[in-house]
């Protein structure tokens, strides 16, 4: 098998090499030898790069992610913390889409002021409240 050495990983997965020694000293990846004072790293980890990025942009913590990622190397993944992620994530599409078409009706708005505009003053009613919801 041949392997690839920390700069070559760096130039495919897009990662600094210190992102991958840091990878490494928390076990999220593994080298399997040295060429010298180089890390070599098998094909596979490019796969677990893109684990790993993939997690990261979900919202999991590394320390998630090594866990989801096994010592074995073969994923474990937790089906029902993917699935309230994957709820939290509609909840934020779900908010962020109220807030572009908010930002695009005040933008829009025909009415002389926005003050008079009774969908303006709906949606920033509704706004307070849910910003009062979360603590922010």
């Amino acid at each position: 098998m041949e392997f690839l050495d920390i700069g070559e990983v760096a130039a495919k997965s897009g990662l600094k090499p210190s992102a991958l020694r840091h990878y490494e000293e928390v076990g999220l990846i593994s080298s399997v030898s040295r060429h010298g004072l180089r890390r070599q790293f098998s094909p596979e980890v490019l796969l677990q790069l893109k684990l790993i990025s993939l997690g990261k942009l979900a919202g999991f913590s590394l320390c998630e992610i090594a866990g989801m990622l096994g010592s074995s190397g073969v994923p474990a993944l937790p089906r029902a913390a993917l699935h309230r992620k994957a709820n939290a994530i509609d909840q934020q599409i779900h908010g962020l889409t109220v807030l572009r078409d908010t930002l695009r009706h005040v933008a829009d708005c025909p009415a002389p002021s926005h003050l008079e505009c009774p969908t303006f003053r709906r949606l920033v009613e509704a706004a307070g409240k849910r910003g009062r919801g979360t603590g922010k």
